[in-house]
């Protein structure tokens, strides 16, 4: 499986090599002191946690749903692997989505969306319904999470327009932090209580506070992004 994994790799290496060119007005090239610089502005950490909410939450679910299905609702592997496909499918076909309706309707907007979208959604996966009730739900809640990442990274090179390789880094780190925890947490919640509704009740809750906290910092970033973008294209106008 991983040797052929290596031939569609090797093709978009090729493709890479032959058609990427870098950036006509890209950020001056950052030492490794100014991470410390980045990481000492809060926005960074908020930027964290949101992409840990969305990536981490959809890379985590990913690892774990083969076992929820195997031992909530005794799917057999094969069966098991094609309803994970199809919620991963559904997470990584919307990602892009998310980056363009944010585009469109912005960033803040689209996230305070869908973290009270998510959050309802793992609460209703908590009440471990039938199957094809559940997994309808799954896939609507890894679509959501797949829909967050575009925005997510819709909003962090508006809002760190000359460090927007660092957070690049930075963020996604914070995304594959949060798909480690997700599993923990779902497991030793299971262990705890026997059942796993109460992990999915505590993501739910943890979503709702990146809801709460995108709702009280939404409007002072909106205003740095305004006042990002009039920079810029003041800057490009002087360029031209």
């Amino acid at each position: 499986m991983f040797g052929l994994t290596m031939i569609p790799l090797g093709l978009v290496l090729i493709t890479f090599l032959l058609i990427a060119r870098e950036a006509p007005d890209q950020p001056s090239a950052k030492q490794w002191q100014d991470y410390f610089h980045v990481l000492k502005q809060r926005d960074a950490w908020l930027f964290c946690f949101f992409y840990s909410i969305t990536f981490g939450g959809f890379v985590g679910m990913a690892s774990f749903l083969p076992i929820f299905f195997h031992d909530q609702y005794g799917l057999g592997k094969v069966a098991t692997g094609d309803f994970v496909t199809l919620c991963v499918l559904a997470g990584s076909f919307f990602r892009p989505v998310g980056g363009w309706i944010s585009d469109r309707v912005g960033g803040i907007r689209v996230l305070q969306v869908l973290y009270f979208l998510i959050a309802s959604l793992f609460v209703v996966i908590s009440l471990l319904l039938p199957f094809q009730y559940e997994i309808a739900v799954l896939f609507l809640v890894m679509s959501s999470l797949g829909l967050g990442n575009g925005a997510v990274f819709q909003l962090v090179p508006q809002r760190f327009r000359e460090e927007i390789g660092m957070m690049t880094g930075i963020v996604g780190a914070a995304g594959g932090l949060g798909g480690f925890f997700l599993p923990s947490l779902l497991g030793v919640m299971k262990d705890t209580t026997g059942t796993y509704a109460s992990g999915f009740i505590v993501l739910g809750v943890i979503v709702g506070a990146a809801l709460v906290t995108m709702g009280v910092i939404g409007r002072e970033w909106q205003t740095k992004l305004v006042v990002n973008r009039v920079r810029s294209t003041a800057e490009k106008e002087v360029l031209a």
